[in-house]
């Protein structure tokens, strides 16, 4: 559940604001002056912040400043400004959008989304994580918390790769020769049981790795983790 952060000295705004993006499914924090947002950020810790400009005390221009010494999440400002030199202001200012009173709810909503997945991580499709195991597919290589190389032979490599493609599901014997070999015979077991057992002793060296894989007995192998 994404983190709102309301403030605005409008408390019929922050309530009708606040009514409208619970429905939507976000949690929702609401302040009527900068200076108690600012100092609940840390404890919120916020996905996105929206910020009216015009308010008594410390303004919206004053307390972005102050946020970004916080936080770096978006921060959408809400004023009823409408001129082009203070919207520009405002996106000059370090906001990450601008939106003038009175607004769309709906316009809103999917304004907070834009910002939300641009702030969201984008999976690295080189790289297959199962958190402390990470393999990076173009480099071949697989790293114990991200930085530590575990040397695996090309046989090895592949068997580990073959199990990581469909974790915690079977993988039979036949699927690992014909992947490994392209043709699987029955005398074709014992090879990949040797195979397994190098394997398995190599990432057994490593903490959270000692139980990774999993004998399904007569039937093939599992990867847990």
């Amino acid at each position: 559940m994404h983190k709102l952060m309301l403030i605005d000295d409008d408390k019929e705004v922050l309530l009708l604001n606040q009514k409208y993006f619970e429905k939507e499914g976000y949690e929702i924090s609401i302040f009527e002056n900068a200076v108690d947002a600012i100092t609940a950020i840390p404890k919120k810790k916020p996905d996105c912040i929206l910020l009216d400009v015009m308010m008594p005390g410390m303004d919206g221009m004053s307390a972005l400043p102050e946020i970004r010494k916080i936080t770096d999440c978006p921060v959408i400002f809400l004023t009823g400004k409408d001129s082009e030199e203070d919207r520009v202001n405002g996106l000059l200012s370090g906001a990450d959008d601008y939106i003038i009173k009175p607004y769309s709810l709906k316009e809103l909503s999917a304004r907070i989304q834009v910002q939300l997945r641009r702030k969201t991580p984008q999976p690295d499709s080189n790289l297959r994580s199962f958190p402390p195991l990470t393999i990076n597919l173009m480099q071949r290589k697989v790293y114990y918390n991200e930085t530590e190389e575990i040397n695996l032979s090309n046989r090895e490599y592949e068997l580990l790769l073959l199990l990581t493609k469909t974790p915690n599901t079977v993988v039979t014997f036949e699927a690992i020769g014909n992947a490994i070999w392209n043709v699987y015979q029955d005398s074709d077991r014992r090879s990949i049981m040797v195979m397994m057992s190098r394997l398995r002793k190599k990432l057994e060296l490593y903490q959270g790795l000692e139980d990774c894989i999993e004998t399904a007995y007569g039937k093939g192998y599992t990867f847990n983790i």
